[in-house]
């Protein structure tokens, strides 16, 4: 499922637009708000793919660290799992504190 930074909406993972607000999730899902937030930001050094206990085959594979402009983007496509790619991005900071 993809959750709408707009309107906090669930949709399915093969949808491109939010099912309530219509919003281009290619641009406005959480995960790719995050992604692009993290590329953006200088203290990133890399992106981690974070899967959950009972990810599917795909997801479980994807899992691990990637340089910022390599980072697979998300939801797989091909996702098996019956909720839907449930995979979030987290930051990996070159300096902790400023």
């Amino acid at each position: 499922m993809q959750t709408c930074s707009r309107c906090n909406a669930s949709s399915p993972d093969t949808a491109q637009a939010c099912v309530n607000c219509q919003a281009d999730l290619a641009e406005f899902s959480v995960n790719n708000v995050a992604l692009k937030n993290f590329r953006d930001n200088p203290r990133v050094n890399l992106v981690r793919i974070n899967v959950s206990g009972d990810a599917c085959p795909l997801c479980y594979e994807s899992r691990g660290s990637f340089p910022k402009d390599a980072v697979p983007v998300l939801p797989h496509e091909g996702c098996s799992h019956a909720n839907g790619c449930r995979c979030t991005y987290e930051p990996i900071l070159n300096d902790i504190y400023p």
